[in-house]
């Protein structure tokens, strides 16, 4: 009778299990020591080598999912499901790898013994675990140990995974061939009045031998690993946790230190309608897009701007000689996701305050020849803006508070650019470094297919039909929304009722030029089903694209509606 073997599907089920024991205790040394965590590193790495098309489809896959099934914001529940594809993936790598190993082993029938039935697990967790090293390397921005510590830690824990399946394979061979070993046998007290208990000997000490059955074998391996897998995951998500409130208590000490400023519109005489989206963001709901799961946290006290090129006088600057040194300005300002749709959530606003860039550039001495500047990110992004552009817009700023107090590290601590009228995917957060060149270059979204300029598109949106009011004794129907052209204002806001005329909506003041616009729309009240439509004019009186387009490459343009029953 041929001796049975385990086969590739017990192979994937103990690798599923092995694999969340590896990704629990990786977590727990994340949050505990500040060593990689390479399923997010691999997710971020393979979001950045897969085309642009395939990204983008992604994307737009995912934003209409959460639409569709009203999930919640879009950015913060697009990055709670990328951080399930990620886990997923590493999980499903590991499954895999199991299934591999032990298909592998069943048709190569190696006759190993002793220390050398681990070798080919060892050769699995090399194989798995030296891309995740060097993807590590490569993308990782939140390890705060060193590139040494980091790498040994990691070949060590992708080593001993492997070698565990290899002793789960073996094991399971033996116990599926019949062979009978202590070491695979259960061990149980004998009663004293056992006809096997030796005469004379304590009833305590007398055991006879079991073997234990696959099923056996695989409850204790499930329980084992499940054991590990909670008590990691556990304790790192308390770890995590406890960072959350202590840095939400940072937050809260310097908003509480903060004076408290009214907004610049504060009197305008036009009143939000009940429902429209708040018109001033507050920091914890400004949107937020990047490309890694996990943003970078930069130690402000070690980190320095550095600008080198084509300067006369190279310089690293930090961040205290930027606030000290230039003149700060304020600009309120609403910014957007050119992956935006019209209606979304993927805009905000808030107050910037930041250095002038122009100065900071005046001060390293641009040689002539020189056309553009290279903004580098401490995540990997990348960005090219023009010199003539910074030079002619005194907005454009090296930002470093929003709201009063310094970036949270997930908007950009300590630095980022502010460009007026253009999408966020232009403007780099996380700063590191910037160089001065004669020359323009693809950004790292333009490298992707998006738009050069990325200008922000002229956009209105109906946010809400209110309750009807009454007004000189006749009943209205309030209807409000925003409308917005990055930088170059709303002069005009107009209203569709059914297949009736164009009327002009009013106009809130807005808390500045690069501000969104607040409007309202009192129409008078008719009985039954009614759709609202807007549309808006820049500030020079060109009236917004009303063709529909979708989000790439240039933002998304169109006539945006709401249905109701009155």
């Amino acid at each position: 009778m041929p001796r049975q073997k385990p086969g590739w599907l017990t192979g994937a089920l103990i690798g599923a299990l092995f694999t969340a024991t590896l990704i629990a205790l990786l977590y727990l040394a994340d949050q505990a020591f500040g060593l990689p965590f390479p399923p997010f590193d691999v997710f971020d790495w393979i979001a950045r080598v897969l085309p642009g098309q395939v990204i983008t489809r992604g994307i737009d896959t995912m934003v209409e999912f959460i639409d569709r099934f009203d999930l919640g914001e879009t950015s913060s529940t697009a990055k709670t499901l990328e951080t399930l594809m990620a886990l997923l993936t590493f999980f499903g790598g590991g499954v895999v790898t199991g299934a591999v190993l032990f298909a592998a082993l069943n048709a190569a029938n190696p006759d190993l013994r002793g220390a050398a039935r681990y070798l080919p697990g060892l050769a699995a967790g090399a194989v798995l675990g030296l891309p995740a090293i060097l993807i590590s390397q490569d993308v990782n921005v939140t390890a705060t140990t060193s590139d040494s510590v980091s790498v040994l830690w990691l070949a060590l824990a992708f080593l001993v995974w492997g070698a565990a399946l290899s002793w789960a394979y073996y094991r399971l061979r033996r116990i599926m061939s019949g062979v009978s070993e202590h070491e695979l046998a259960v061990v149980r007290p004998v009663p004293a009045s056992s006809p096997t208990a030796a005469a004379g000997e304590a009833a305590h000490r007398e055991v006879h031998v079991e073997p234990i059955s696959r099923r056996e074998f695989l409850i204790r391996v499930g329980g084992a690993t499940a054991t590990l897998t909670v008590f990691g995951a556990g304790l790192g998500r308390y770890l995590e946790y406890r960072e959350e409130q202590q840095y939400q208590e940072r937050i809260e000490a310097n908003l509480a230190a903060t004076t408290p400023e009214g907004l610049p519109n504060a009197g305008a005489a036009v009143q939000p309608v009940p429902g429209t989206r708040p018109e001033y963001t507050p920091l914890e709901d400004h949107y937020r897009i990047d490309i890694n799961l996990r943003p970078p946290e930069i130690d402000g006290d070690a980190w320095a701007l550095s600008i080198g090129g084509m300067v006369d006088n190279p310089r690293a600057l930090t961040i205290d000689q930027i606030m000290n040194d230039y003149p700060a300005q304020d600009q309120y300002v609403t910014l957007a996701c050119i992956s935006n749709r019209i209606a979304g959530d993927l805009t905000s606003t808030t107050r910037w305050t930041g250095a002038p860039l122009r100065d900071v550039l005046a001060d390293a001495g641009v040689q002539d020849g020189a056309t553009h500047i290279l903004i580098h990110s401490e995540d990997g992004f990348f960005e090219t803006v023009a010199l003539d552009l910074i030079d002619s817009d005194e907005r454009i700023m090296l930002a470093y508070h929003w709201d009063g107090i310094p970036l949270l590290h997930q908007h950009g601590f300590p630095l980022r650019v502010y460009i007026p009228d253009r999408y966020g995917m232009k403007q780099p957060k996380w700063i590191t470094e910037i160089e001065v060149i004669d020359h323009d270059e693809d950004g790292y979204w333009v490298e992707r297919g998006w738009d050069k300029v990325a200008q922000m598109r002229a956009t209105s949106v109906v946010d809400v039909v209110g309750e009807t009011i009454e007004r000189d004794g006749q009943m209205f129907v309030p209807v409000g929304g925003i409308a917005h052209a990055g930088a170059r204002g709303i002069s005009k806001v107009e209203v569709q009722v059914d297949d009736g005329e164009w009327q002009a909506a009013e106009l809130r003041d807005p808390l500045s030029e690069t501000t969104w616009v607040i409007w309202r729309y009192e129409w008078p009240f008719e009985e039954g089903e009614h759709r609202f439509a807007v549309r808006c004019y820049d500030g020079s009186g060109e009236l917004q694209i009303t063709e529909d387009n979708p989000t790439k490459p240039s933002g998304a343009t169109g006539i945006h509606s709401l249905t109701r029953e009155l």
